[in-house]
């Protein structure tokens, strides 16, 4: 099995730690990791702001990156849907246009290799159980991309409910959106700050320690808010939990 590590531009950036965490949770499971060099971004943001032409370049690189690998493997919901969702959508476009030779075939080429983390371990791997040890109580928030576009469903909470230590408390609310969205943060701020500000207020009312979701993109929008709003509520990306045991516990909560 030739599992291929997909970390995205946020984490790439922004928050390496996730992208380490992955690896030593799939290695622990008994899964060796391979992470191309060549991979880059989805299009994500390309083509979610209309450049559609723009985006279909980076389609072709990310089946090139990730050619021969028996899973795409990564820590986002919303990448995941980007290659899942809306890449057979560019490629079709492109054939109905009469350009963009074999974009659609491409396209399809890796959407059915791309898995969300937590899809991987329960779908591809068959647990539930990985070994985590996270000794604190817990708010999930299920983001947009992975709740409607991934069908997610329970796979995240099945996953946190086996991890030793961790109390999982109900999120109100749990299914609004975040208000981040992207460049609907950018183009709709006071909006998007409102949404957060919803959403903060809901985490920090269940008494957890640690918020966690399967995109930074969005827990970056939720702890930037959070922190204005002075909650210790911590923001953690759900693979930091789960890579988390008591010989190498999590240090981010004190």
């Amino acid at each position: 099995m030739r599992v291929a590590l997909f970390v995205t531009c946020v984490n790439d950036t922004l928050y390496p730690d996730t992208g380490k965490a992955v690896v030593t949770l799939l290695e622990r499971l008994g899964v060796t990791v391979d992470f191309p060099a060549a991979q880059t971004c989805c299009g994500q943001p390309q083509f979610n702001t209309g450049y559609r032409h723009e985006t279909e370049p980076l389609v072709r690189r990310y089946a090139k990156a990730f050619e021969g690998y028996d899973y795409i493997v990564t820590p986002s919901g919303s990448c995941a849907a980007m290659v899942r969702d809306n890449y057979p959508r560019i490629g079709e476009r492109a054939r109905a246009e009469g350009r963009g030779e074999g974009l659609a075939a491409v396209a399809a080429s890796v959407v059915p290799r791309t898995y969300e983390l937590t899809e991987f371990l329960t779908d591809v791997l068959k647990v539930t159980d990985v070994g985590a040890y996270f000794p604190y109580p817990v708010t999930y928030h299920p983001t947009c991309h992975g709740l409607r576009m991934l069908g997610l469903g329970r796979r995240p909470q099945e996953l946190l409910s086996h991890v030793k230590g961790l109390e999982l408390v109900e999120l109100p609310g749990a299914e609004e959106c975040c208000g981040f969205g992207g460049t609907f943060a950018v183009k709709n701020a006071a909006v998007s700050a409102a949404m957060g500000a919803d959403k903060a207020r809901n985490i920090t009312s269940t008494g957890a320690r640690a918020v966690c979701t399967v995109d930074n993109s969005c827990l970056m929008h939720i702890g930037g808010t959070l922190a204005r709003l002075g909650s210790e509520v911590r923001p953690v990306h759900l693979a930091e939990i789960l890579a988390s045991t008591e010989e190498q516990p999590y240090g981010g909560i004190r």
